[in-house]
């Protein structure tokens, strides 16, 4: 029996904050009991009442006196290896996993990717083969619909049984990922018999391709104007859109990557309808805009994503959105290029950058960071970075909290130590920082997956291969 006890700490979950001792017994959440009491002297007391000590001890003691211990963060969108515009994502489930554990996140929701011909077992065996093995933290797979035929429909019901439920469909890059309003709805009304979600990326990618064309046409190839013509309101005319096919079909939908204070107001509208209607939005448009996207010569490059950052006067909304809970989920959308290689391919026509940016080791630090800002409280800060997300997906109680039986998922947070992110001290594989030189209150000190440590004491002592695949219920929101 593999045993560990973390003592004195700050446990903080979505529901409830205590000051409590945590006992892990192989990979999972044993026990645990307000600190100093006698049931928490028992953790320890236990282990001489076994017996004889077995080779290796009984395991270890973790003081976290001064800390948080809170659960692993849930990632439910990141594209590691993910092809696009001629390159790929720099971070594979190698060092993307990695990463994520560096900054407390011990679960992600990848993207498997369908090619338009081919069909979703194809793309989700590839991306299973790109995975196992590779994985420093445990890791499932959403499904990319690029292709809605009546083969793909049939394969929704079977990849919903054996775990992967929840399809992403685009209403942007049309010729790459695009599905029309008719593909869209069949999609939702599979989802709606199988129990499957609908993810969308809500953006009219038909109309966007006009102001590109017209905008290179005039002359307009800087980085900055990726943002201009992927407008707010064609944000949310995709959202308001979606919204209403979803209805229609009786299907639940999670919009993704909220960005715009108009698509919020669409999403508020539909649940005060009563809807099953859900966002996320990530801290690139919490903590930057289009300043960003605007930074002299080619730096603007950098901070080129789809939705795209928005002026500063949108974070307000979102923060707002995040507190209502209007949005639900804060995940990262982690797509890395690097400067140097990758997103130059778009110097001379902004439309030819890739679309990405790194953030997966970065997304739990800003939120505590939010915390201290006093935009969200500490449960909302969990709630948003490990519990929805985790039942969202289906794999809660396993992951996103610390109660008995839960996945040992459990990160030791000081609350207190500052740090300076910079991509010269990330580990994310990506020649750049999304938010070089911000100064953050709060760093992970100790990460355990399933019970074993993968950080130590701001040291990586994790291994490949550690991480297993993780199949998901369905969306417990809708229970």
């Amino acid at each position: 029996m593999s045993r560990t006890v973390i003592r004195g700490g700050l446990v903080i979950t979505a529901a409830d904050e205590i000051h409590a001792d945590v006992l892990i017994e192989d990979g999972r959440i044993a026990a645990l009991a307000a600190s100093g009491t006698p049931a928490a002297e028992a953790f320890t007391a236990e282990r001489s009442e076994l017996g004889a000590t077995p080779p290796g001890g009984w395991g270890r003691t973790i003081d976290a006196t001064g800390k948080y211990v809170i659960p692993g963060g849930v990632d439910g969108h990141t594209h590691m290896e993910m092809p696009f515009g001629g390159t790929y994502a720099s971070d594979t489930f190698e060092t993307g996993t990695r990463a994520a554990a560096w900054g407390g996140t011990t679960t992600i929701v990848d993207f498997a990717v369908q090619s338009v011909g081919s069909a979703l077992r194809e793309g989700l065996d590839a991306w299973h083969a790109k995975a196992e093995g590779n994985c420093a933290i445990d890791y499932a797979f959403h499904m990319i619909v690029s292709d809605v035929n009546q083969e793909t429909l049939k394969e929704m019901d079977l990849l919903v049984e054996e775990g992967v439920t929840s399809f992403k469909q685009f209403m942007a890059y049309p010729g790459v990922f695009y599905s029309d309003d008719g593909q869209i709805l069949r999609a939702m009304q599979r989802a709606a018999e199988n129990g499957g979600l609908i993810m969308m990326h809500a953006e009219n990618g038909i109309a966007i391709d006009v102001l590109v064309e017209q905008a290179l046409a005039r002359g307009e190839t800087d980085p900055r104007y990726h943002g201009e013509v992927r407008k707010a309101l064609l944000e949310a005319e995709a959202t308001h859109r979606a919204i209403r096919l979803a209805q229609v079909a009786g299907a639940p939908l999670y919009v993704v990557h909220v960005s715009a204070r108009e698509a919020v107001a669409e999403l508020a509208r539909a649940r005060d309808e009563g809807l099953p209607v859900f966002g996320e939005t990530c801290p690139q448009y919490l903590f930057l805009s289009t300043d960003n996207l605007a930074e002299p010569g080619f730096e603007g490059a950098k901070y080129v994503c789809s939705t795209p950052l928005r002026p500063k006067e949108h974070q307000a909304a979102l923060w707002k959105g995040l507190r209502t809970n209007d949005l639900q989920v804060v995940s990262t959308d982690h797509c890395p290029f690097c400067f140097t290689g990758q997103k130059e391919l778009g110097r001379g026509d902004f439309s030819k950058i890739p679309n990405g940016m790194p953030g997966v080791e970065n997304r739990m630090d800003l939120l505590h960071q939010a915390v201290v800002d006093g935009h969200i409280s500490r449960r909302r800060w969990i709630e948003i970075a490990c519990a929805t997300p985790a039942r969202m997906f289906g794999l809660y109680p396993k992951k996103g909290t610390i109660a008995p039986g839960a996945d040992a998922d459990v990160v030791i947070y000081d609350p207190h130590a500052e740090q300076v992110i910079s991509a010269e001290t990330h580990h994310m594989n990506v020649d750049y920082s999304a938010y070089e030189g911000k100064r953050v209150t709060g760093r992970v000190e100790t990460v355990l997956s399933r019970g074993e440590p993968v950080i130590t004491e701001w040291e990586y002592t994790g291994r490949s291969g550690h991480g297993v695949y993780t199949p998901r219920s369905t969306c417990q929101y809708l229970d």
